[in-house]
């Protein structure tokens, strides 16, 4: 891996037991397919980050931007602080909060220009998921592969307020089939969704 700061990354995922399935390096690799479909975006919100997947590889590729890390998961949050301090990066937040709190919270509702998401939930969930934090006029990128049935989450992504735009090819070492999910926030989203955590993958609209 050629960015030192991004071996860095790989070897304080390697360092943390049981925090990704898969080698650290190739799934960097994988992230950065998204650097494509970020545009001028400023503020980026990754959705259920994990190891820092894909948040800390595209913050690492792009410094400028403000990055949020919304992980519930403590030991993981936990992991996420320790890798934003041993990287010596600014203008990365790690919130330790469920998204379907998180979307309703004044703080990151709607803020955001982009939501990035891998490996998070079915689609339908997803959109429920993601789409709140997303301003009117920002994008969700999801990484999926050609086997998610993208137009299961029609009517999610019509609630929330969002349009399809593309559904594009985006292979990497580790990922043959890989996609990327763009979807454009075009309307606000209800006041009614996200709806409770549990519910949206309980219950997908």
């Amino acid at each position: 891996m050629k960015d030192s700061k991004l071996a860095q990354l790989s070897q304080l995922i390697s360092g943390w037991p049981g925090l990704v399935a898969g080698p650290p390096e190739a799934l960097i690799e994988d992230c950065l397919v998204l650097l494509g479909h970020l545009g001028n975006a400023h503020t980026l919100v990754d959705v259920g980050s994990g190891g820092g997947l894909p948040g800390l590889p595209l913050k690492l590729a792009r410094p400028e931007l403000e990055v949020t890390l919304l992980e519930a998961d403590q030991s993981k949050a936990a992991f996420l602080i320790q890798a934003c301090a041993s990287l010596g990066l600014e203008a990365v937040e790690v919130v330790s909060m469920r998204a379907e709190e998180a979307g309703q919270d004044a703080r990151y509702r709607e803020r955001f220009d982009i939501a990035v998401t891998r490996a998070l939930a079915p689609m339908p969930a997803l959109v429920e998921l993601c789409l709140p934090l997303v301003r009117v006029g920002g994008r969700l990128l999801a990484q999926k592969t050609d086997r998610e049935d993208v137009s299961a989450a029609a009517r999610a992504i019509n609630t929330l307020g969002g349009s399809l735009r593309a559904v594009l090819l985006a292979r990497s070492g580790i990922r043959e089939a890989g996609t990327v999910v763009v979807i454009d926030k075009l309307l606000p989203t209800p006041a009614a969704y996200p709806r409770r955590p549990g519910v949206p993958a309980r219950k997908p609209l």
